[in-house]
């Protein structure tokens, strides 16, 4: 029998939430897709149903199908550079220490935690317009502590304005993940590193056969969230190239979206490449899970 409690309880703690999902996540995204299906302009109410041509026409645009493969390019490389290095961090500052006595992070662990937070703190914003400037190729701080044979065009050049976006992304993300990490890493009972350490295992053989395994869920879950940021990357690339940078070697699907819409009206066309940015969202937390679950995680089926 449903007692009062029962039924308040579950309606603020379940129905509202549900309900506001229902209306600020999904419905957006079913309207996004009822549009992709038009000509809508945007600032009318007049369209006319163009069935699939949206789509037709996006599998042959070059422009989109470059912001598609920069896109795939950032999660790639964010994700795993990010981590790799936070998960370094991470160990120094847990486990890192002395080889001897109680299980410790490197001397001074707690300001270099402290300290590797600083920029994820910053707002994105902020942090495109401070490398904006530190890659100015006239006045920039790079380019004054380089010598003149290697000074760049930094975000100007083809060569050079993708990987040096995602130096400023991963600057950026490195810190949180590092606490995520360190988090993961307390929660392993020390008796484990200690046997580790007794059993003859060195740092990189630990954090291979034990760190990584302990907290294999963590890191799956960490990646997916990276690797889902990587796909948007709009305010970083909007505000270090806003053009798309020199042969639209920087643009992303997001900026993209924000020309088609914003700036020619396309709100239709803009609706399927968002569309097209949630479908290349799930497949690529679809590979995440999959590759986890291939490489033994916890997901596989007993």
């Amino acid at each position: 029998m449903w007692s009062f409690d029962s039924i308040s309880f579950f309606l603020v703690f379940l129905g509202l939430p549900l309900a506001l999902f229902l209306t600020l996540v999904i419905w957006p995204f079913l309207q996004a897709a009822f549009y992709s299906f038009t000509n809508w302009g945007g600032f009318s109410q007049e369209f006319d149903i163009v069935g699939f041509d949206n789509y037709v026409r996006l599998v042959q645009d070059g422009t989109f199908l470059t912001a598609l493969v920069n896109n795939v390019k950032l999660a790639i490389v964010i994700p795993l550079v990010t981590l790799v290095i936070a998960l370094i961090f991470a160990t120094l500052v847990t486990v890192g220490g002395r080889g001897i006595g109680q299980t410790v992070g490197v001397k001074n662990s707690g300001f270099y935690r402290v300290v590797s937070f600083f920029p994820y703190v910053i707002p994105a914003v902020v942090t495109a317009v401070i490398f904006m400037k530190v890659f100015d190729p006239s006045d920039g701080l790079l380019n004054r502590l380089l010598p003149a044979a290697f000074e760049q065009n930094w975000l100007g050049s083809v060569s050079t304005a993708m990987p040096a976006s995602m130096v400023v992304i991963v600057w950026a993300g490195v810190g949180f993940y590092m606490l995520l990490f360190i988090a993961a890493i307390k929660s392993i009972p020390a008796e484990v590193y200690e046997a580790a350490r007794l059993d003859g295992a060195g740092r990189l053989r630990t954090l291979w056969s034990v760190t990584l395994p302990s907290i294999r869920e963590t890191v799956q879950t960490a990646w997916i969230y990276i690797g889902i940021a990587a796909l948007d990357a709009f305010v970083f690339m909007h505000i270090l190239n806003n053009s798309g940078g020199p042969d639209n070697s920087t643009l992303v699907m997001p900026q993209y979206l924000f020309r088609l819409a914003f700036s020619q009206n396309q709100f239709g066309y803009a609706s399927a490449v968002g569309v097209a940015m949630a479908v290349v969202t799930l497949v690529f937390a679809a590979l995440v899970f999959t590759i986890n679950r291939l490489s033994g995680g916890s997901t596989r089926s007993s």
